[in-house]
């Protein structure tokens, strides 16, 4: 996409340092430089106000991604784009077949109504639950570290999407402070929501989840 909408060498590409290296690998591909914004705490998208504020005359394109099936700020992005003639260039996810999409929203339903000690998703309309990603608040990484290996212990496949943001990696490294991306890489953890997970599954990652206690959290 970068490549056929002319992005190349002295050109700036605005992209969340919250994901994959891929976004910023894509972009040196093409020749241009990777700038990296902040992300709005409840979707781990691109905050708009701080795309806005790292926009400059070298500004090509802003690389939107969509995270954990939680959509973007599309809207307002595209109004920045549009105020500062830049491109808005959005990576989807795969769509979900209906039936599974529903049943994934009726899980994401179930556990964010019973489950303490962590913060639940932001459960916005359009949000397809491609992963079901919950914050462990504390003491930083230790502490989330600590709470994925006991709820493992447990037999909970429990993962950390994002274990070190894009910025703090050695081929990207940049002396930058994108706090909410620091703070989400160190709090979050997906836990699962498949599709053809059972009631009593369920039940099960409440129970584990739970019964480690921490920030108490009061049900839907």
């Amino acid at each position: 996409m970068l490549r056929a909408a002319g992005v190349g060498a002295g050109d700036e590409v605005i992209v969340p340092a919250y994901g994959n290296v891929e976004i910023a690998e894509a972009v040196v591909q093409a020749g241009a430089v990777p700038v990296f914004a902040d992300i709005d705490p409840a979707t781990y998208c691109l905050d708009p106000d701080a795309v806005n504020a790292v926009v400059t005359s070298r500004t090509a394109a802003v690389a939107v991604v969509h995270r954990f099936g939680h959509p973007a700020d599309v809207r307002r992005l595209r109004g920045i784009g549009q105020r500062h003639g830049i491109l808005v260039l959005e990576q989807g996810e795969a769509d979900a077949p209906h039936d599974e999409l529903a049943r994934r929203r009726t899980h994401a339903a179930y556990l964010s109504g019973r489950l303490g000690g962590v913060i639940t998703p932001d459960g916005v309309e359009g949000h397809s639950y491609q992963q079901y990603v919950v914050r462990v608040p504390g003491n930083g990484r230790p502490d989330r570290d600590a709470f994925a290996r006991a709820v493992r212990a447990k037999g909970i496949d429990c993962r950390v999407p994002v274990k070190a943001p894009v910025h703090r990696t050695s081929d990207f490294w940049r002396d930058i402070c994108l706090p909410e991306t620091e703070r989400a890489a160190d709090e979050t953890l997906a836990l699962p929501v498949d599709a053809a997970m059972t009631r009593r599954g369920l039940q099960r990652v409440v129970s584990a989840c739970n019964a480690l206690g921490g920030l108490l959290q009061p049900a839907f």
